[in-house]
């Protein structure tokens, strides 16, 4: 897997970036995938119907990408060491984080730092600092 021209992930950044904006003009909601879930885990009156179409817009446009050629990796095969049982210990862990920040990185990271929110900010750094320090550990310790 090379990355040599990065117009995939320029115009990826710009759908998640619009629909972030779209999202908080719309219908005043920020697009923070975790917040979504979490309200259809226990949603609110009025509050179902959009984020089970936001999701299921999610779902449905990698299904698309696919289906347009666009070729998705398979990340598992490019490293041995992902195993199932550690898929799933990153994705709980990933979950603990997100329910300390009061957020994810597409809350935080996207809406949070388009509307300059300083708790946004400072919770993006810290993300962005967890992951090198993680990276690091992987691949050089």
């Amino acid at each position: 897997m090379t990355f040599q021209i990065p117009w995939d992930a320029l115009f990826g950044g710009m759908l998640l970036g619009v629909s972030g904006l779209v999202l908080l003009a719309l219908n005043g909601r920020i697009a923070g995938i975790s917040g979504i879930i979490g309200g259809l885990l226990k949603p609110s009156k009025g509050e179902f119907s959009w984020r089970l179409l936001f999701l299921a817009g999610m779902v449905a446009a990698g299904f698309t990408a696919t289906a347009m050629g666009f070729a998705f990796p398979d990340f598992a095969a490019l490293d041995p060491a992902v195993t199932p049982l550690s898929a799933v210990a990153a994705g709980l862990l990933v979950g603990m984080g997100t329910k300390l920040a009061n957020g994810c990185t597409s809350g935080h990271g996207i809406c949070g730092m388009g509307r300059l929110s300083k708790r946004s900010i400072a919770a993006t750094l810290t993300f962005m600092a967890a992951a090198v320090v993680t990276v690091f550990i992987r691949f050089h310790v």
